[in-house]
Parts: C-alpha cells; sequence; structure tokens
C-alpha cells in the first residue's frame, strides 16, 4: 500500500516574514503602556 500526499496549495511568500515579524498595529506593547503610566503615577505624587 502506498501513501500518496496531495500537493499544499500555494502560499503568499509574503505572510510568513511579515507574522514573524509581528507585523501589525504600530502602538506600545502592554507592558510599555504599564510602565509608563506607573512613571506617571509616581512624578505626580512626587508634584504634590
Amino acid at each position: 500500500m502506498k501513501l500518496r500526499l496531495t500537493a499544499l496549495k500555494p502560499r503568499n511568500p509574503l505572510v510568513v516574514p511579515a507574522a514573524q515579524r509581528k507585523a501589525g498595529e504600530h502602538r506600545k506593547s502592554r507592558s510599555a503602556e504599564r510602565q509608563q503610566q506607573k512613571a506617571a503615577l509616581s512624578k505626580s505624587l512626587r508634584e504634590s
């Protein structure tokens, strides 16, 4: 008995590199936003 594999459909060659670069929204990460909020809070507490 021979095993037959059907050929996969061709894929867009540009999608894989984009996915590996984490392409997407141009925004800060959640941790960066959290750090910025923490710094703003400590700054406001120092000023008051």
